[in-house]
């Protein structure tokens, strides 16, 4: 039986996948910046690995080169591939690319459908398919027998999951378990736990509560912890009792702090917990947005970290530094970017060398 692995952020990359911003609906009455924060991302990725952009058209293409080549990207390392997206945010659309028993790259094309909360995704559904044909890659589409012997095909965004690449995985209830917004009706936490043992190698799935506020995914653990090593979590903590982020953060905490490894040589061991402020709310036309160092991306050599004109910044800086002192900490100004409710880590997929 082919077994498969999904590896962790920060092995080495072949290449980072992305999508060039178009939907104006995303980020209203914000949308002009957002390019230009995009070129800032691919600037900094295209000195360490190369970059594949998926992108609408000729017309759009010709704009996107041109703002790059302002912005001093490597074009030399920058892929277009035309493809209509939906919305940009590769981390939930995109390929999960795992490794086979033969250390060969594998494409998991699990579902998307926006969220459980938008009509628009059949464009973005097709994400992992095209690229998997691109490349002549194998492709899995994981699957759960429902009741009746069903098959039904399993809903899974890449923010909704974080893994150490040694069979440990991040998630939370309230994204992958809750009626409100549900992927996967039907479906009980042991059936999610198989398909993660599965397709991406996992024999221990640590379950936290609840997302930040203004997630309006419902959930993602991508932007309240994160694995920075086979042993450590970063962990996103709000001190403030008034904060609405408070007390969800605080209880994924103590959970967190009472984790224990169930294989390998550290059985039995804790993991090793780093806190990591929040920056104070960020909002816009009084709404609550997803700001949080956590939604970090780690490159080859590089994490670009989203940084918010917060006096937080630079302690979060510092701390992510302390956790990868072999790469460069880059911070990417992120006010404008997350009024599109998502932020580096978001719009970025690794495809792993």
């Amino acid at each position: 039986m082919t077994t498969y692995r999904m590896p962790a952020e920060w092995a080495p990359h072949a290449a980072t996948w992305i999508a060039w911003p178009h939907n104006r609906e995303d980020w209203p009455g914000k949308f002009q910046p957002i390019p230009w924060v995009y070129a800032e991302i691919v600037r900094n990725l295209s000195r360490v690995e190369d970059v594949h952009i998926l992108i609408d058209d000729d017309a759009t293409e010709r704009r996107a080169t041109g703002i790059l080549r302002r912005n001093g990207a490597t074009l030399a390392r920058v892929h277009f591939h035309q493809r209509p997206t939906d919305r940009v945010w590769l981390r939930d659309s995109g390929p999960i690319f795992v490794k086979d028993s033969e250390n060969r790259i594998v494409i998991t094309n699990w579902k998307f459908n926006a969220w459980a909360k938008y009509d628009n995704w059949r464009r973005d559904d097709q994400i992992p398919h095209h690229v998997a044909r691109l490349y002549s890659l194998p492709e899995i589409k994981p699957e759960i027998a429902l009741t009746k012997g069903k098959a039904h095909r399993i809903v899974l965004e890449g923010g909704s999951i974080d893994t150490n690449g040694a069979g440990a995985l991040l998630t939370t209830e309230e994204c992958l378990l809750s009626e409100v917004q549900q992927r996967n009706p039907g479906v009980s936490r042991d059936q999610l736990e198989q398909a993660f043992q599965t397709y991406l190698g996992i024999n221990q799935t640590l379950w936290l509560n609840r997302g930040c506020a203004g997630d309006d995914t419902h959930g993602h653990v991508d932007d309240i912890a994160r694995f920075v090593a086979e042993d450590t979590i970063l962990a996103a903590v709000e001190p403030n009792a008034d904060d609405e982020n408070h007390l969800p953060l605080a209880e994924n905490l103590d959970r967190l702090r009472g984790f224990r490894r169930t294989h390998g040589a550290q059985k039995g061991k804790p993991f090793k917990i780093v806190e990591l402020p929040m920056p104070a709310p960020v909002a816009f036309e009084g709404q609550r947005l997803p700001a949080s160092y956590t939604n970090f991306y780690i490159a080859n050599g590089l994490v670009l970290v989203p940084t918010f004109n917060d006096a937080n910044d630079r302690r979060a800086l510092n701390i992510i530094a302390e956790c990868f002192p072999k790469r460069e900490i880059v911070g990417i100004h992120a006010v404008d970017l997350v009024w599109g409710l998502g932020t580096l880590h978001c719009l970025s997929q690794q495809e792993p060398a």
